[in-house]
């Protein structure tokens, strides 16, 4: 059952936006929790439905706000191994393995990159909110590789900036299922929300949204071909939703059509368990000194482990 709670804007708290303030009134809610009220049209001020989480507050105002469920639970330290390839002072960037989820969420507490970032670096950028500190982009579960995460608000905000410029520069590598003929190639075709399976995305999808992805084939095998791919836009599933889009779906990404079993030296057995996408290289301006910085992570020993076995088909 909701819970409605009124608060009264002191006079030394006139001028603050509004989820600044919540914030400190309701410390057992986080800012981003508070925000997706405001945005859900839980807030009001007097009379009036706030829906701007940077509405500014003048002394006096009523401030009543509809908590409709519990809070999420914020992230712990907890100690988990996590590779880090890159540190200074303003960011740090991992090698996350997969399997590892990014951040909290539906159902899941614990185990996650935040959950170890918190334990081995501890100062993280509080932009992202108590659900995902110092998070600035994400990989899939199932997907390792190179991720930048920020120290600090400064960085985190700058690196936001480029990410949605497009002035990160991703590199991944992907192991797909048939033989690619042509050398490079370019997917734009815009990606939404699969209306038959919540958890896909699809091209041309709900509320689609423009996705560009390049890639270059590396080598051929009888029945795949090693992609380098260069994602241009930053949508979820991108790389995933556009290979199986043109029929050829990463190996081990059952959610996008890629088989369970392959046939190797005539037998039958068990696909990857996992998706072979690895965030292989990053290239990226520090958000201080705007120094050019270009980072590479060497495939996980089990992909390299699946190249070797079908080298031999």
């Amino acid at each position: 059952m909701a819970e409605t709670k009124e608060l009264v804007v002191a006079p030394e708290d006139s001028g603050q936006r509004l989820d600044s303030f919540l914030a400190r009134q309701l410390p057992d809610w986080s800012r981003s929790q508070l925000q997706k009220l405001i945005r859900s049209r839980h807030v009001e001020i007097g009379s009036r439905v706030i829906e701007k989480a940077g509405e500014s507050l003048r002394a006096g105002d009523c401030v009543r706000i509809s908590l409709e469920k519990k809070p999420e639970p914020r992230a712990v330290a907890e100690e988990l191994p996590i590779d880090v390839v890159y540190e200074d002072d303003d960011l740090v960037v991992i090698n996350k393995p997969a399997g590892m989820v990014v951040h909290l969420g539906a159902g899941i507490t614990s185990g996650t990159v935040v959950n170890a970032l918190l334990f081995h670096i501890r100062q993280l950028s509080a932009a992202g909110g108590d659900e995902r500190p110092g998070i600035v982009h994400r990989l899939d579960k199932m997907t390792s590789g190179l991720m930048i995460v920020a120290k600090n608000d400064f960085a985190h905000r700058k690196l936001a900036a480029d990410f949605k410029a497009r002035a990160v520069q991703k590199t991944y590598t992907a192991l797909v299922h048939g033989r690619l003929t042509q050398d490079v190639g370019m997917i734009n075709s815009p990606i939404g929300r699969d209306p038959m399976r919540r958890l896909r995305m699809k091209t041309g999808g709900l509320r689609a949204r423009e996705a560009r992805s390049s890639y270059k084939a590396l080598r051929r095998f009888a029945h795949f071909t090693l992609l380098q791919v260069f994602p241009h836009t930053g949508r979820t599933h991108q790389i995933r939703a556009h290979l199986s889009s043109i029929k050829h779906p990463v190996v081990g990404d059952a959610l996008y059509g890629a088989p369970a079993r392959i046939r190797v030296r005539g037998r039958e057995q068990n696909t990857l368990p996992r998706t072979f996408l690895h965030a292989s290289a990053l290239s990226f301006a520090h958000p201080r000194t705007g120094n050019l910085i270009s980072l590479e992570a060497p495939l996980p020993e089990e992909l390299q482990n699946f190249l070797d076995l079908i080298s031999d088909l």
